[in-house]
């Protein structure tokens, strides 16, 4: 089984990739809505 540091490190990992995960869903979606709104006009 995984010592203690190991699993530190995998949880500040995860946490980072599900930082970058929300950022990069966020940035996705403003970037589509400026997309779609200059398209409209």
């Amino acid at each position: 089984m995984a010592d203690k540091g190991d699993m530190q490190m995998h949880d500040q990992t995860y946490h980072g990739f599900l930082t970058l995960l929300k950022v990069g869903t966020a940035a996705s979606i403003i970037l589509a809505a400026i997309v779609i709104f200059v398209i409209a006009n």
